[in-house]
């Protein structure tokens, strides 16, 4: 067997128990949304690749802004209790095409979340799960973990994979080659509509 199939496939040759556990996860491609708005923001893509029992899905892209990782640190904490979580980069009046700031602010991002999902406390908070897998407004995230959706936090997980796989796919393979593709919004479409039609159904059901 040649070496390239190994290292294509190393599940194949290697019992699945045997192989490393890892966590992978990129912040990186910075966009401006709504530009030239009063209400334009910047936002990043996640990706997350992993063979860890912890996460549902293998691999993840999704979109979030500074303000998500603001809401998710005050989320982690609160769970975490006087385990401290990792700081955030610090806030600051920029202009969006100040790409040196949008850098560092990338990198404490990354910073943020590499050491986030190394800890075993955050692991455990499904609030995580649903900000790295899903593309889930963080009002949404917080009623899902607190049982007020017709959805779980894995149903929620799931659908999202679903259908955005294509992508995460495209990622998982070619992670050392710089792209200008973001989230399909194609595809964040088809998960909006099919978590509507799932709560319109359980509405119909009551």
């Amino acid at each position: 067997m040649s070496i390239a199939a190994i290292v294509v496939n190393p599940g194949k040759i290697f019992p699945q128990q045997c192989l490393r556990e890892f966590i992978a996860v990129r912040v990186q491609d910075p966009r401006i949304q709504n530009e030239g708005s009063w209400n334009s923001y910047v936002d990043y893509k996640i990706f997350l690749h992993t063979n860890s029992k912890a996460f549902t899905a293998k691999t993840s892209c999704v979109r979030r802004r500074y303000s998500e990782f603001v809401w998710l640190k005050k989320k982690l904490q609160k769970n975490a209790g006087l385990v401290p979580v990792p700081d955030l980069p610090g806030k600051s009046l920029f202009s969006f095409s100040n790409d040196d700031f949008l850098e560092r602010r990338r990198k404490g991002l990354q910073c943020f979340l590499d050491k986030v999902v190394h800890m075993t406390v955050c692991l455990s908070d499904s609030q995580l799960h649903l900000f790295l897998q899903t593309q889930l407004p963080v009002g949404h995230i917080l009623d899902c973990v607190q049982g007020h959706t017709p959805y779980t936090v894995t149903d929620a997980i799931l659908t999202y994979a679903s259908s955005n796989r294509g992508y995460a796919q495209a990622q998982e393979e070619e992670p050392a080659k710089e792209r200008s593709l973001t989230v399909s919004y194609e595809s964040m479409e088809r998960y909006t509509v099919m978590i509507t039609c799932w709560v319109a159904n359980y509405i119909s059901d009551l």
